[in-house]
């Protein structure tokens, strides 16, 4: 059984490590307003704007999970040379993270996520995007950056949100990093075949799913039988299932798996939970954490992100609370 004294001491060493970034940076704009009635040229609301955020989204809200927590986080990326790309590295710069490891491209547009928000809940979501594949340049200069990024690190995370940063060639040069390196990847489809030799996967059930070729269902023999799939096809070393209310599946190996529960709370919004999940898990082991301690540090973790509405994160109070209120553990 796991003492909570020991991921307290956990907690405690998140301020000496410092984990690299890699993957699709993104600016996630929040309108807030109000609804009183319903327009006259369409059935739809009208919102009266009462105030307007910009946060850190995508790869990003991993450096802001990381930040939160008091670890120094280390962003890899490319930005258009935009308004949105310098609102993100200005928002990297006001909570203190170093912007050296991103590159400005004129070829490029920062992706946006704007989510108009009424009476707490989404109206709508509109997205500002053009995929286009990177060039060599682009990709030799992420490889170099990324290079340059790395020294003084104890982890690596791939956040791949398949918006095309994240290439084959990428991959496999982050691969060729030094073994002393834990490297984890929150995977997309269409690099599945890439993520070999990944120190830690991290897919949702949806993405395990397909992963493995199969449907799965967490109450029978199917998640083991996934599990060792995606261990076949992956060649990781751990594998972190994300399990929505069935919690999180940790496989230590392609026939040893832990379930961890989750907790009860009311929910308001998943988005970002994922980039929770990899931020911790990552920032755990880099601390000293077991796989197992760290999966359940990652866990309670996630539990409070997702009672907050928005792009979220938490702070090692928070954490530490959330601990506190885990069965299971021993005090």
């Amino acid at each position: 059984m796991i003492e909570v004294a020991v991921l307290h001491r956990i907690i405690e060493r998140f301020s000496q490590c410092r984990i690299l970034v890699v993957g699709d940076l993104m600016l996630d704009r929040f309108i807030w307003g109000k609804v009183n009635r319903i327009s006259p040229e369409a059935p739809v609301p009208v919102v009266q704007v009462t105030r307007e955020t910009a946060h850190l989204g995508g790869s990003a809200n991993v450096v802001a999970n990381l930040e939160a927590l008091g670890a120094a986080a280390v962003p890899v990326g490319l930005l258009g040379d935009d308004e949105a790309g310098k609102t993100l590295a200005a928002n990297f710069t006001a909570q203190g993270v170093t912007t050296d490891g991103l590159l400005f491209d004129d070829d490029l547009q920062t992706i946006q996520k704007i989510r108009i928000i009424a009476q707490q809940q989404q109206v709508v979501r509109v997205d500002r995007e053009q995929l286009v594949p990177l060039n060599q340049s682009q990709e030799r200069r992420l490889c170099e950056r990324i290079d340059v990024m790395l020294k003084g690190c104890g982890a690596a995370i791939v956040s791949d949100y398949g918006k095309l940063v994240i290439t084959p060639g990428l991959l496999q040069h982050i691969a060729g990093r030094p073994p002393e390196i834990l490297l984890a990847v929150d995977p997309k489809d269409k690099n599945f075949d890439h993520y070999r030799g990944a120190d830690v996967v991290t897919p949702n059930h949806g993405e395990a799913e397909r992963l493995a070729g199969m449907s799965i269902d967490p109450e029978n023999g199917s998640l083991l039988e996934a599990g060792a799939k995606i261990f076949d096809r992956l060649q990781c070393r751990k594998l972190l299932i994300t399990l929505g209310e069935h919690g999180m599946a940790l496989f230590l190996g392609p026939n040893q798996c832990i379930h961890i529960p989750t907790q009860a709370r009311e929910v308001f919004d998943v988005s970002g939970a994922g980039d929770t999940v990899i931020a911790v898990y990552t920032l755990a082991r880099a601390a000293g954490a077991d796989d197992h301690e760290a999966a359940v540090l990652a866990n309670a973790a996630a539990g409070v992100v997702v009672g907050k509405l928005g792009t979220a994160s938490l702070s090692p109070a928070e954490l530490t609370e959330a601990l506190d209120r885990l069965p299971g553990l021993r005090g």
